[in-house]
């Protein structure tokens, strides 16, 4: 539902309380200038630096500067035979004052009566606890594809500027989550730049204002899985839930979109080289959120700052969500948040929430090296499409992944190759980048190498029993089973994998 649409069915029910979220004011506002003309509503704003500006009536601007005089000025111009708005930009920032909230409390209460609406336009929700049952939230929503290809050709309007077809296509998918004014300078860079509107120039913008943020990190390399050894039922899995995931479905007809994978897996097996070659490989980008950065010192910050990514998040759609080590980032909650005050509990709830129940189009990867850490709730059904466990590489993948890094870093394959067992896929790279950065052959590289599987036996053995017969095989089609952890019976009755 659009922002129009939403205030003409509030206004129409005489929600005489309405805060606007919107980082895009003058959008905001033009857009219910518009809903007004055609309602024949009178409409004002106000502001700190110009006051009171009636909207049929601009000459009026520099009076009621001040937030109560401003509040006044709706009883003169209120009339119970039409509807008057009142938009108070930024107003968040008087809603400290006492009188202010004794003001506004009164005429929204008298609204009902007179017809008069108070309409906050702000970049966030900040109510005091007096006003939370007076005002509704309306979010002002992103620009659209629609919208986004309107703005590009009023940027666009020499001869050879706007590319077609798929060409388009790539520049509205490089700024899908860009405010208007971020996609017009976007577009207008690329101009400068290239003469023409490319996705590289805008990808550019996109990955700093995410930096600048601090919630969220663009990646958009340039490794698929044809760079990645092993986990086959892995990456056959999440590339047909990507590129068939958006099928009609004539019995219930509606869209099946798919939501993710877990994996989990003892560090360095590759969990996170895989959620970036993912993206490339469908081609989506991928965010990563760092759970850490949503923190604040100020209370609700943290609630408000996750709140913003997931917006953020949804905007962006479609594409790829990494939550790297998500044990770690809601370790607190694990303890019921005892610790600082239930904040991470709120923040993994939140979380959960959007994780069960989002319409955008984002794939969730979550990974994590201690699954016991988190809430069963965490995994369970329709918050993932599956939990895979990413097992130590086996003889072929072994094998396949030393083929991949002795061509990255130049190594030839007549080379001896030292003796693996147990070793990870960053652990054969990390021996093979030593090879190459000391001249010293695979052997003598090795020396300097300690397996994760030595220095974390227990922890390795540990997550093998749980993973045994609850997760998926990232290797194998069908559930994971491991020897040594399965019972004599267990591994002749599975001993081989389900196809299903």
């Amino acid at each position: 539902m659009t922002l129009t649409e939403s205030v003409r069915e509030l206004i129409d029910a005489c929600f005489t309380g309405i805060w606007i979220r919107s980082h895009e004011h003058q959008d905001a506002l033009a857009e219910l200038l518009a809903l007004c003309g055609h309602e024949q509503w009178r409409l004002m704003t106000w502001d700190i630096e110009r006051g009171v500006i009636p909207a049929d009536d601009a000459a009026e601007a520099g009076n009621s500067q001040d937030p109560l005089a401003a509040l006044s000025s709706l009883d003169g111009h209120a009339n119970a035979s039409e509807t008057t708005i009142l938009v108070l930009t930024n107003f968040h920032r008087f809603l400290q004052s006492p009188e202010v909230i004794q003001a506004v409390t009164r005429r929204v209460i008298d609204g009902k009566v007179s017809r008069s609406f108070v309409v906050v336009l702000a970049p966030v929700v900040q109510l005091p606890a007096e006003l939370e049952t007076l005002f509704v939230t309306v979010e002002h929503a992103r620009a659209d594809r629609e919208q986004l290809t309107e703005i590009a050709r009023g940027v666009a309007t020499a001869d050879g500027e706007l590319p077609a077809g798929g060409k388009l296509d790539a520049v509205l998918d490089a700024a899908t989550g860009l405010t208007r004014l971020e996609s017009e300078n976007a577009f207008s860079l690329s101009l400068v730049r290239h003469g023409r509107l490319q996705p590289d120039a805008i990808w550019e913008l996109k990955t700093q204002t995410l930096k600048d943020s601090g919630l969220l990190t663009l990646h958009r390399g340039g490794s698929d899985f044809a760079s990645l050894g092993g986990l086959s039922a892995l990456k056959a899995f999440t590339r047909r839930a990507l590129m068939r995931g958006r099928r009609q479905v004539t019995s219930q007809a509606r869209v099946v979109k798919a939501r993710g994978v877990m994996l989990l897996s003892p560090p360095g097996c590759g969990k996170s080289e895989f959620c970036k070659c993912l993206g490339n490989e469908v081609g989506r980008p991928v965010l990563s959120l760092d759970v850490g950065s949503l923190m604040g010192s100020l209370v609700g910050q943290s609630e408000q700052r996750t709140r913003q990514a997931l917006q953020t998040i949804d905007a962006m759609a479609p594409c790829v969500l990494m939550i790297d080590e998500v044990e770690k980032a809601f370790a607190g909650a694990a303890s019921g948040g005892i610790n600082d005050s239930g904040v991470s509990s709120r923040m993994m709830g939140t979380f959960l929430t959007w994780l069960n129940d989002h319409e955008s189009d984002v794939f969730v990867v979550c990974t994590a090296n201690d699954v016991q850490r988190l809430p069963p709730e965490f995994s369970r059904a329709e918050r993932f499409d599956g939990v895979f466990f990413v097992d130590l590489p086996g003889r072929e993948q072994k094998d396949e992944i030393w083929r991949l890094y002795r061509a990255a870093f130049g190594i030839n394959d007549d080379e001896s190759q030292p003796v693996d067992e147990q070793w990870t896929g960053a652990e054969i790279k990390s021996c093979c980048r030593l090879a190459a950065l000391l001249d010293v052959p695979l052997i003598q590289a090795a020396e300097n190498v300690v397996p994760i599987a030595t220095t974390s036996a227990e922890s390795v053995a540990r997550l093998r029993r749980w993973a045994n017969g609850r997760c998926l095989s990232s290797d194998h089609v069908g559930v994971f089973r491991h020897e040594e952890t399965a019972s004599p019976k267990r591994r002749s009755v599975n001993s081989q994998p389900s196809i299903n």
